[in-house]
């Protein structure tokens, strides 16, 4: 029996472990899957609550990490999960996309000469100002396995001299759960309770830095959000790091002032999916969602200057605008007045990628 950890850490790992949690489940007489919840999203809104609908089990190991700075967190869970491959060892572990969770674990895994799968490798968004780019290219250079959505990633990879036998492109993990989960958020009250009708809203994310913590450009989003709730009702559910600086900026009488800007918490995955689903546009900062507003042929806003997931701008419904809210703006007025470009969903974007890299594990593993 071959024993392998799936480490999950923030809101989008849950939903790329969960179609290898179920595509293992074929090979459990020959390998044990455990999964290990580093706590980096430590509110029940972003972390509880993704377990309970993924219908993913009680973590076997859970690290309570919580905040701090980069260093602080990744240092933090590299201890912790030391002391997890001490008493329990693994042949593999899963790490997925690029938080702080997925780096330091597999940095643990290595130097304990445990083979490292990455899920989502090859992503590049070349802007080495992001940590999540430092943690894509850290990972991949580690990693033995790994495991590609697009084929920028097999490019990328080829060109970092990456052997050919570790790449293999199998498709999007995301996506799979989109697919295995859309009839559940179908049921979704979500619309009624809000109060929104279906393609007549717009929906919103932000969290990452260079839009929520400087004062200047987190006013000029709100402002921008108010404009655009002048045209139809906008529903933003707000990151608790993005609360937390809508509060220290005293942004917060400019979220409640704009009567249909509708500031709400964290959604769960099914309610959130239903939002996505029905959204006449998405506007975001978010890495996973440009990849599922593609599938569901939403347009897509994207507030940042580069994407490691340029196929969706290169087939899909994404729009790169940088950090230039005036552009973001004209583009949504353009899709809103029926002028939103058409995509197509990329190859092996089916459902099916946690089979495919289920299968490949088991291969390695016997």
């Amino acid at each position: 029996m071959k024993t392998i950890l799936s480490v999950v850490g923030a809101r989008p790992n849950f939903m790329k472990v969960a179609p290898l949690y179920r595509a293992l489940k074929a090979y459990s007489g020959s390998i044990d899957h455990r999964i290990v919840h580093t706590g980096q999203h430590y509110d029940r809104a972003m972390s509880k609550v993704f377990f309970e609908d993924l219908e993913l089990p009680h973590p076997d190991f859970y690290l309570g990490i919580g905040s701090g700075s980069h260093a602080e967190q990744t240092a933090k869970i590299m201890v912790e999960f030391e002391k997890v491959l001490g008493a329990h060892p693994a042949d593999m572990v899963i790490v997925v996309g690029d938080v702080n969770s997925t780096l330091a674990c597999s940095l643990v895994s290595v130097k304990q000469g445990i083979p490292v799968a990455h899920v989502e490798a090859g992503l590049r968004s070349f802007d080495r100002a992001m940590p999540e780019e430092i943690n894509r290219l850290l990972t991949d250079a580690v990693a033995q396995m790994l495991f590609v959505t697009e084929p920028s990633g097999v490019a990328n990879l080829r060109r970092e001299g990456v052997d050919e036998a570790k790449i293999h492109h199998v498709g999007n993990v995301m996506i799979d759960s989109l697919v295995h989960y859309r009839p559940k958020a179908e049921h979704s009250r979500v619309l009624e309770s809000l109060e929104i009708r279906a393609g007549k809203f717009a929906l919103v994310t932000l969290h990452r830095p260079s839009n929520v913590d400087d004062a200047g450009s987190l006013g000029r989003i709100v402002q921008a959000l108010s404009k655009l709730a002048e045209r139809l009702p906008v529903v933003f559910p707000v990151h608790p790091r993005t609360r937390k600086m809508i509060e220290n900026f005293n942004l917060t009488k400019a979220t409640s002032s704009a009567p249909r800007l509708t500031i709400t918490e964290p959604f769960g995955y099914f309610d959130f999916l239903k939002l996505m689903m029905n959204a006449a546009l998405v506007l975001t900062d978010s890495g996973g969602i440009q990849e599922e507003t593609t599938f569901l042929g939403v347009p897509c806003l994207t507030l940042r200057d580069s994407t490691e997931r340029p196929i969706t701008v290169e087939i899909g419904t994404n729009t790169l605008c940088g950090s230039d809210v005036a552009v973001a703006l004209r583009s949504a007025s353009e899709i809103l007045d029926g002028k939103a470009r058409k995509g197509r969903i990329p190859e092996l974007w089916d459902g099916k990628a946690g089979e495919r890299i289920a299968r490949s594990i088991a291969g390695a593993l016997t």
